[in-house]
């Protein structure tokens, strides 16, 4: 008996693809790398050029400034094959209404400003975060933040409800998760489809970050049924299947890239300290 192997239909030979936060050596840069492999022409957009990949171009944008946003699309152009929202910060290197402008408001803006290039069968896809797990508790606080119209607007709330946004890290992601959900049903009449990943402790250098947040001992302590941390090439893996033709079915989706972490802390096999 013959075995064929049967390969998958990504789409991205010589399809244009936008990345934010795709500089340094996290996820989005695995991914940037893995993107150029496959043939794709991949736009960068990040404070800082990617570090190793070479056939990227390079934009360097500020996700608080939205017009810097919307030039930096305008000058790629289109037609866009699918948009990765990479980009992040942890929180302790700004202020809560910037993290909140960055992760959120930033991302937004960024898709809102990619639609109209994107084609039939484009995708958009961001990375949350497990620390936005609970975005089910606070949905009735955030729908009213996603429900915002632009930059400015999301801006004008933020800076209303200081006290809603004061972790505002995992509230950035939860905020992900919601809008991700929300936006998916306005734009499936157009086929774009819209997903996040929501990934657990992945080896970046970010993760000096939440060490210093959290504490050393905190994440010595944490439970990873697997034993232990993600690669960010393992995190850009979920990213380029969702992203691809061969998901062409889903949207809505934040899927849980923690290494089964919070399926254990909800059957009750496993507790975080926090």
């Amino acid at each position: 008996m013959t075995t064929n192997s049967v390969a998958l239909e990504l789409g991205y030979t010589a399809a244009r693809v936008i990345v934010s936060g795709g500089g340094g050596s996290g996820m989005g840069a695995a991914l940037v790398g893995k993107l150029v492999a496959l043939g794709a022409e991949v736009h960068v957009l990040d404070l800082k050029a990617p570090e190793t990949a070479t056939g990227a171009t390079f934009q360097e944008v500020n996700l608080k400034d939205p017009e810097a946003i919307s030039a930096a699309v305008e000058k790629i152009g289109g037609p866009v094959f699918a948009l990765f929202n990479c980009v992040g910060v942890p929180g302790n290197r700004t202020s809560p209404l910037d993290t909140m402008l960055i992760n959120f408001a930033g991302v937004r803006h960024l898709t809102e400003a990619v639609v109209p290039y994107l084609q039939a069968g484009g995708s958009v896809t961001t990375v949350a975060s497990q620390a936005g797990s609970r975005w089910a508790d606070d949905i009735e606080t955030l729908l009213p933040l996603v429900w915002t119209e632009g930059f400015a607007g999301a801006q004008e709330w933020l800076e209303k409800h200081p006290d809603d946004i004061a972790m505002a890290y995992p509230v950035s992601k939860e905020a992900v998760v919601i809008w991700t959900q929300y936006a998916a049903v306005g734009l499936g009449p157009k086929g774009i489809r819209v997903n996040a990943i929501m990934p657990g402790p992945t080896a970046t250098p970010m993760t000096a970050d939440f060490e210093a947040m959290l504490g050393k001992e905190f994440w010595d302590t944490f439970p990873m049924p697997l034993g232990r941390p993600a690669t960010p090439d393992e995190q850009a893996d979920v990213l380029l299947f969702l992203g691809s033709s061969a998901a062409s079915c889903v949207t809505g989706a934040a899927v849980i890239t923690d290494g089964g972490t919070a399926g254990g802390v909800a059957t009750g096999l496993l507790r975080t300290s926090r």
